[in-house]
């Protein structure tokens, strides 16, 4: 299987569900754990995907929808046939299945989602969210496996970490995609006990300013709550970091 034959498979992979198991899915998910460009994709689908759902969630159905739908059907019916009116009925609960489903998640099958506005905002919920909800991360043991792996990718290496996070240990990095710029993903551990699975309980994200509207003008770190985690952004020559943890704002204090 290529990349792009894999690309095509995993358009209509929704995190979260049993989609992964299908088998031809499942066979792309392996593909994007060994190709960084096609993870970096992927990543960026599933947060797409997430944003969406959202979206879906918080639209109501219009009030008396199924009260109306109920009386025309019945309307038609009465000079129908039993048959046709079996059929009939079967059809009006399709019709409100499909309602109650548009209503809660989007399913991407022919046409392709809108793009995520280019925001603050979208970035920092964007990497968060991966932060929270799994990746595919490259292990690593120090700062220097790092900084060499994520050369090798063509991601940014010429950042500055701040004092507090060269004395954390490093479990990991990969590459993040946010519309068509490279973020660097460099995964920490606080030192508490982690759930199985889970490489890491402190994240940085690096990205080039200019790849991101809004990003702050200022060296001094901006602290928010962001999908449950405490953040804190700040720029510097020329860059924007983002630093994500799992604790509070005494915890992140730490570690700038």
């Amino acid at each position: 299987m290529t990349p792009g034959q894999a690309k095509q498979i995993l358009l209509i992979y929704r995190p979260g569900t049993v989609d992964a198991d299908d088998p031809e899915i499942a066979e792309a998910l392996t593909l994007v754990r060994s190709d960084p460009e096609l993870s970096r994709w992927f990543d960026e689908h599933c947060a797409t995907q997430n944003a969406l759902r959202n979206k879906f969630r918080q639209i109501a159905l219009p009030a008396g929808l199924r009260e109306q739908i109920i009386s025309e059907h019945t309307a038609r019916m009465k000079a129908a046939s039993r048959r046709e009116k079996i059929v009939g009925a079967v059809a009006v609960a399709a019709i409100l299945v499909a309602v109650a489903l548009m209503a809660t998640f989007y399913l991407p099958h022919n046409n392709g989602p809108r793009p995520v506005a280019n925001t603050l905002a979208n970035y920092e919920g964007q990497m968060m969210g991966a932060a929270r909800s799994g990746y595919y991360m490259t292990a690593m043991t120090n700062l220097d496996q790092v900084h060499s792996w994520l050369a090798q990718n063509h991601a940014l290496t010429d950042y500055a970490l701040p004092m507090g996070l060269k004395s954390a240990a490093v479990t990991g990095c990969t590459v993040q995609g946010w519309k068509d710029a490279k973020v660097s993903m460099i995964c920490f551990r606080q030192g508490k006990t982690l759930p199985p699975g889970q490489p890491g309980d402190l994240w940085l994200f690096v990205i080039d300013q200019s790849a991101v509207n809004g990003a702050p003008a200022t060296t001094s770190p901006q602290l928010a709550t962001v999908d449950g985690l405490i953040t804190a952004t700040w720029t510097q020559d020329g860059k924007l970091y983002l630093l994500g943890a799992r604790g509070d704002e005494q915890t992140i204090q730490k570690y700038l």
